[in-house]
């Protein structure tokens, strides 16, 4: 490849750093989830940057020409985009339709969005003359009971303040001198969030990729192998305990009632980041879930925080605010028995 070659988060569990790979176009019937393809920038974009989110999680800026390695997949951002490689025509037209390279066609977008950048198909990635997958570089799920105590930490909605409220957790449960791993088992993948959780004092990190996931809308019994690859994966750190972020909310399409389901019991203590008070009794009416407390965007002031309480009965925190966290962190410490 000549123009500038660049692999995005997607590939770090490939050995793409390593190994350069080649470009194979497979017919649009041989496609599926989770296939390493390489796009190209279209020259229509020469004025704009495609950022594309690296392996390591640095952001870097691609123009016209520039190659990205990704993986096809499928988002349904509420407040974003929504697209799919199922969406991709004869013509071979697709978008990042994340920065971390998750491929396909954005089919609807919010006007909030800035214009998509343009890219084309070249082929599918491959190695030694094969086309590969994220699948290709994971294990086969061991299959073995889960007993990690979790800190489940689900939202009303994108942008509710999960992941805020997954590093103030973290960092009040370090402060106890506890192992933490943190997780993000659904979205669509961005290594920021899981990196963010890491800065908190993580001792270890792992996401849906990590399982052989660009993003979490998959067949269910494919989700299920990988969060099974995942569980596998924190269990061998032998953490006291698990911050879990499930993205999105329960309702979309990204597994997120597979993931309740799946952790069952192990399930400590639930966090619902909320984005306004009103949907806390939506996600407790549609799933008959009762968290042992509300964060989030809802709880921005007094105010939110008063009409939660008045709505549902249930304790409300602001985690951005200090003075929130032993009221928090007492909590944490009854319901994991610290």
């Amino acid at each position: 490849m000549g123009e500038k070659l660049f692999l995005s988060s997607l590939t770090r569990i490939s050995p793409f750093a390593e190994t350069t790979p080649g470009v194979e176009p497979r017919p649009r019937a041989d496609w599926k989830t989770g296939d390493y393809v390489v796009i190209e920038i279209l020259e229509t974009a020469r004025a704009r940057a495609q950022n594309v989110e690296l392996a390591d999680g640095r952001m870097a800026e691609a123009y016209a020409r520039s190659r990205i390695v990704g993986a096809l997949g499928e988002r349904a951002a509420t407040l974003e985009s929504v697209g799919s490689w199922r969406a991709v025509g004869d013509d071979g037209a697709v978008n990042m339709m994340t920065a971390a390279g998750l491929v396909g066609l954005i089919t609807s977008r919010s006007a909030l969005m800035p214009p998509v950048i343009p890219a084309r198909y070249l082929g599918h990635a491959t190695l030694d003359g094969r086309p590969v997958a994220m699948q290709d570089f994971v294990p086969q799920p061991s299959g073995a009971d889960f007993k990690v105590p979790v800190v489940l930490i689900i939202g009303t909605s994108m942008s509710s303040g999960k992941t805020i409220a997954g590093r103030v957790v973290v960092w009040l449960l370090k402060q106890r001198g506890l192992k933490v791993v943190g997780a993000k088992l659904t979205g669509a993948g961005r290594y920021r969030d899981v990196l963010s959780l890491a800065d908190a004092g993580a001792d270890a990190i792992c996401d849906f990729v990590d399982g052989g996931l660009p993003s979490s809308i998959c067949d269910e019994a494919e989700y299920r192998r990988g969060l099974g690859v995942v569980l596998d994966t924190i269990a061998a750190e032998r953490p006291d305990v698990v911050v879990a972020e499930a993205g999105a909310s329960p309702l979309e399409p990204y597994n997120g009632m597979a993931v309740v389901e799946a952790l069952g019991d192990v399930v400590a203590f639930t966090l619902l980041a909320a984005s306004d008070p009103y949907a806390v009794s939506g996600v407790m009416t549609a799933f008959d879930l009762r968290p042992d407390v509300v964060g989030g965007v809802a709880t921005s002031t007094s105010a939110g925080i008063d009409l939660i309480e008045k709505l549902t009965g249930l304790p409300a925190v602001n985690v951005l605010r200090s003075e929130h966290h032993p009221q928090l962190d007492a909590m944490l410490a009854k319901e994991l028995g610290l």
